[in-house]
């Protein structure tokens, strides 16, 4: 079965915010940079400290990462990182982690469908945590 999977491209930032999802989310997290990857030969050696590739793992949740200087990223709001989430107490515990030092749109609050928050990490993604109700997944 495919899985739809996010690549976060960051600028200069990507360990430090892999580490601080690693910390929100728990899981496993691997990291490599361009030195030690086996492209370092072809690419310059001021690159070689920046991360070709981060991957964090934890259960269902998968997050894919990297920071390469020539892509400049700019990050926006055409995408949102969602959780569902399987109870309350995930739900609650996730969403203020995440949120620490972001700023938050919507507090968690109950809808027809569900619980439901959203908030800016401080990183600058969009992220959304839902608990919804069984017959509405």
């Amino acid at each position: 079965m495919a899985q739809l999977i996010p690549y976060l491209t960051f600028n200069g930032n990507c360990r430090e915010a892999m580490t601080f999802y690693k910390e929100c989310l728990g899981g496993e997290l691997k990291i490599q940079t361009v030195g030690e990857s086996p492209a370092a030969a072809q690419i310059p050696k001021e690159w070689h400290d920046h991360i070709m590739h981060a991957v964090l793992r934890k259960d269902d949740i998968v997050l894919i990462a990297s920071e390469m200087p020539q892509i400049n990223p700019i990050i926006g709001n055409a995408i949102t990182l969602t959780i569902a989430c399987k109870s309350a107490v995930e739900l609650e515990t996730y969403f203020s982690k995440l949120s620490a030092n972001g700023k938050i749109g919507h507090p968690l609050a109950k809808q027809y469908f569900g619980t439901i928050g959203d908030f800016v990490d401080k990183f600058g993604f969009r992220w959304m945590c839902v608990l919804m109700n069984e017959d509405n997944i």
